[in-house]
């Protein structure tokens, strides 16, 4: 995405590929969710029966095993809560026209700050341990979304292969962390020693569900009302619908950019620390694999809409913890999983996207 501002003489800038591609919003964009969410049914139940299980039987075990107790929604809450955070952040950028891919390595970064300051701060049972471990994570995954920006707009790299490949240095760096200062010695493999417990995640005693959840989804509706409710939100909403537009209405893209990147990139981080202190306590090499890349599928299944994130992550954590059960009790692979939420993403981007 290159930067679409006027030529000196007043010539239009040259469109660029990524300025082809909107989203479809409006009123009609219910229904045709609710028309992708019934056809990729269809095609997880054909699927299924392909793989030589009863459709009913498997959905109605996933179904059992994501919602049958209070402790396996709490656990698909814990799931989801990477998901949306990561999401949301993806969500206002693509809203932009900035794509974000960089999400995974900015929540292994987050974990890893947050570990840090965890592991070393002064007073190990002081109640501030975790609220100033979750500020170092947001702190460091924007840092590291702000080196992906530098890179985009200082060498004019384009932002996906900037974030990308980012992500693989970010998760070297925490590799590396682990394996000095970070790691746990003697530990069996690359692991930090337990957080103090005074830097864990409250959580609910029936549902073990941590308070994560909560600060996403406010996160979530904070942006959702950021995006439609302030200048800055109408500047990015412009910029994605048209670069060109935007700079001619006096917009700064860099600065929108920056904006964006950097919002994402602390929300990003900050899922990675809710991570480490609420699920794990403790920092792991591999955490956070996969959630960079869930979190952009959930920014496109909840079409772009910061707030509308929260459905599509919490079908991402509840569908994946309903898999386990499914494996274990009737033997679909729980891989397949995987398939029917790519399928679920095709119809939905079909739904939402078009080229101009």
């Amino acid at each position: 995405m290159n930067d679409a501002l006027a030529h000196a003489d007043g010539s239009p800038p040259k469109p660029t590929p990524s300025a082809n591609l909107c989203f479809r919003t409006g009123e009609a964009i219910a229904w045709r969710l609710i028309t992708a969410g019934a056809l990729s049914l269809v095609s997880a139940a054909l699927l299924v029966a392909l793989s030589g299980h009863s459709p009913l039987a498997a959905f109605v075990t996933m179904a059992t095993g994501a919602l049958g107790s209070p402790h396996q929604i709490g656990v698909a809450l814990n799931r989801a809560t990477p998901y949306l955070l990561g999401g949301t952040g993806v969500a206002i950028c693509f809203r932009a026209g900035v794509i974000n891919i960089g999400a995974e390595g900015q929540i292994a970064l987050g974990g890893a700050g947050a570990a840090a300051v965890a592991l070393h701060w002064p007073d190990a049972a002081s109640p501030l341990t975790a609220i100033a471990s979750l500020a170092a994570a947001a702190a460091l995954g924007a840092l590291w979304a702000g080196v992906a920006t530098a890179i985009h707009l200082g060498r004019r790299v384009h932002e996906v292969l900037a974030t990308l490949l980012l992500n693989f240095i970010a998760l070297l760096l925490v590799q590396q962390a682990l394996a000095g200062p970070l790691g746990q010695l003697g530990a069996g493999f690359l692991q930090s020693p337990e957080l103090p417990s005074a830097a864990w995640l409250w959580k609910a005693p029936e549902l073990n569900a941590h308070f994560g959840f909560l600060v996403a989804v406010v996160a979530a509706a904070a942006l959702s009302v950021t995006l439609w409710r302030t200048p800055f939100g109408f500047a990015l909403r412009v910029a994605g619908s048209s670069r060109n537009a935007a700079a001619y209405a006096g917009f700064s893209l860099p600065k929108l950019t920056w904006g964006v990147m950097l919002l994402a990139g602390a929300l990003a981080g900050l899922a990675g620390g809710v991570e480490v202190l609420g699920v794990h306590h403790r920092l792991i090499e591999g955490f956070s694999a996969g959630f960079g890349f869930k979190a952009v599928t959930v920014a496109l299944l909840g079409a772009l809409e910061p707030f509308a994130v929260v459905p599509a992550a919490l079908f991402g954590g509840l569908l994946e913890t309903g898999a386990l059960s499914m494996q274990r009790q009737i033997g679909v692979p729980s891989a397949l999983v995987v398939v029917i939420e790519g399928v679920t993403m095709l119809f939905v981007l079909a739904a939402t996207v078009s080229r101009k």
